[in-house]
């Protein structure tokens, strides 16, 4: 039964560390690379699909992304949807390719997206410890119903704070990666 906990405790801390790298690779540094561009969704036929559902999208050089559409009609709605997006693009096409040129950071944007990345990083933090809440108070339900000891529960809160810990450590290790990346010039 404690296994259980420590079990599902333990996939929703690695889920809201994923989670975490997933919004990190939104947050742009000074380098190009295609997972810039994968939340962006294009009108296609009456509905939002997904920019990498519709086109092919490569990284020409370190401060230029391409992106070649499947259709070529699609070209004017995709250069539209890059620049609506809040990415702050502006791509130019060429015929059939449309070229997104990076433009390169300055020392204040590098400082605002330090602080974007901190606030993420803290909502990761603050997901793990919900999650400890909610395992510690499972436990404390079970020790109310008499299905196991109070020394089992302590045993068990012990085991929880590690897995915590273990969690929070990782958020801190990636946070100071993604740090790092940014204030690269």
């Amino acid at each position: 039964m404690i296994e259980l906990i420590y079990e599902e405790a333990e996939e929703r801390m690695q889920k809201s560390v994923e989670s975490l790298r997933v919004a990190f690779t939104k947050v742009r540094t000074g380098r190009a690379h295609t997972s810039l561009l994968d939340h962006i969704t294009v009108p296609y036929y009456g509905s939002d699909t997904p920019l990498t559902q519709m086109a092919n999208v490569t990284v020409i050089d370190s401060r230029t992304l391409g992106v070649t559409p499947w259709e070529k009609n699609m070209v004017s709605t995709i250069e539209k949807a890059i620049m609506d997006s809040d990415l702050g693009l502006n791509p130019a096409s060429a015929g059939t390719l449309i070229r997104i040129p990076l433009p390169p950071m300055t020392e204040d944007r590098r400082r605002d997206l330090t602080r974007v990345v901190k606030n993420e990083a803290e909502g990761g933090r603050v997901a793990v410890r919900n999650i400890r809440r909610d395992s510690n108070t499972q436990l404390k339900n079970m020790v109310k119903d008499k299905d196991i000891s109070e020394d089992d529960e302590r045993r068990a809160h012990e085991i929880v704070q590690k897995m915590t810990d273990k969690y929070i450590a990782q958020i801190e290790t990636i946070l100071d990666e993604k740090e790092k990346e940014l204030m690269e010039v």
